[in-house]
């Protein structure tokens, strides 16, 4: 999706408006227990519009952002002490923020006409890394991956998205510190993905347990991501010319994890030859006519 499509698209959502997501913000604060001082020069839920701001524009003082939003009630103090503005954001606390994430990112996803394929939306699931200042808290909190030359200079956060494909519109998305691998924040991600999709994954996310929860949560929840290297299958029947279904074996240590994982999941294995070298695929789709592999 072009940047100008994805603009045009965010002003025709509902959800976009600012009287629509200022009402949302209050409700979700509320819900979540927050107190609002209408005395204060920044109330909590213009706190919020303030961290938004941080996050868009990162290379802007603080003094300027709240300026630039116009987000103050009107006073004689041109502006809010920083240390009240710390003080606001530790009472204000990471839920509400991760609520709003998710109900304006839910909101936008179903308003959007995305295209799909055989009735499924076209999902993916990608992670990555980010730089957080290098102070005690944050090494603390996130850590330091290390390297053969010992730690890097900076804590480092993880992040695991799941978006939309044609528009690349976050769907969700969980943070961890950079010591927790991606395939257990993905076991984050089964209970919002949205039934009667697809997900891509890459082949580092091969987990019979992290795939049976992925397929048996919801409705029509699928995953196909590539064959792992050394992948051992038993080919059940042929559904057509390098189209077939196999039976994979769990193992005990996945079952003692994933108490509903049986012992033998079955799975549709595609193979075709791009570019002269052979790619296999594995998909929760078995279905050959509801889902055709040409």
């Amino acid at each position: 999706m072009r940047i100008e499509q994805a603009l045009d698209f965010l002003h025709a959502s509902k959800a976009a408006q600012f009287e629509s997501l200022s009402e949302l913000i209050t409700t979700l604060l509320g819900e979540e227990g927050v107190a609002t001082l209408r005395r204060r020069r920044m109330p909590m839920e213009r706190l919020v519009w303030a961290i938004i701001g941080m996050a868009i524009f990162r290379n802007v003082p603080m003094t300027q952002l709240v300026n630039q939003l116009d987000i103050l009630l009107p006073g004689d103090r041109p502006f809010v002490a920083p240390s009240a503005f710390l003080q606001a954001r530790q009472k204000l606390g990471h839920k509400s923020i991760e609520r709003l994430f998710h109900e304006t990112a839910a909101g936008w996803h179903q308003q959007a006409n995305h295209p799909g394929w055989a009735g499924l939306q076209l999902l993916a699931v990608d992670g990555v890394m980010w730089r957080t200042p290098d102070t005690p808290d944050n090494a603390a909190a996130f850590a330091k991956p290390g390297t053969q030359h010992g730690e890097t200079a900076y804590p480092q956060v993880r992040m695991l998205c799941q978006m939309e494909l044609t528009s690349h519109l976050l769907v969700q998305a969980v943070m961890e510190s950079c010591a927790v691998n991606e395939m257990v924040l993905a076991e984050q991600l089964v209970a919002r993905t949205p039934d009667h999709s697809l997900t891509l994954f890459d082949k580092g996310f091969y987990s019979l347990g992290l795939l049976h929860a992925w397929q048996t949560t919801g409705s029509e929840r699928h995953w196909l991501l590539p064959l792992k290297k050394g992948t051992q299958y038993e080919v059940v029947r042929k559904l057509g010319r390098q189209d077939a279904l196999v039976r994979l074996k769990t193992s005990p240590q996945a079952r003692k994890k994933w108490p509903q994982l049986p012992e033998t999941l079955e799975a549709r294995l595609l193979t075709r030859t791009i570019n002269g070298k052979e790619r296999q695929v594995l998909t929760s789709m078995v279905d050959p006519m509801r889902f055709p592999g040409a």
